[in-house]
């Protein structure tokens, strides 16, 4: 299992980025999509999480701004995120969740400026 993250970058405060994880093979196989990040300092935290039903659940901090979503036509998991915060500053990594065993992407970075 694989799973190659892309989009971060630098945003000002209020501003909006996407990121997009994309696993080997087929979105279908894997019931359960996360997104974490890790600021400087800190511990890793759960962003949001979507299953293949779509059911979905963020972290407070998060709520009302960030939407995860999956694109089966892309295979990908996406992160939108609007109205970005210094605070939401951190690398983020996709997670899944595959016959008992986790599996990371390699992080992307997210910098906003205030």
């Amino acid at each position: 299992v694989q799973l190659q993250a892309s989009g971060g970058g630098l945003a000002q405060a209020g501003g909006s980025l996407t990121l997009s994880c994309e696993p080997s093979g087929s979105l279908y196989m894997y019931s359960l999509m996360s997104w974490y990040r890790q600021a400087p300092g800190k511990e890793r935290e759960l962003v949001a999480i979507v299953t293949a039903g779509g059911t979905r659940n963020y972290a407070d901090s998060v709520k009302g701004r960030f939407t995860i979503y999956r694109d089966n036509l892309e295979n990908t998991v996406n992160l939108q995120m609007n109205s970005l915060k210094p605070e939401d500053t951190a690398v983020y990594y996709c997670k899944t969740t595959r016959r008992s065993n986790d599996y990371w992407g390699q992080g992307t970075l997210v910098t906003v400026s205030s």
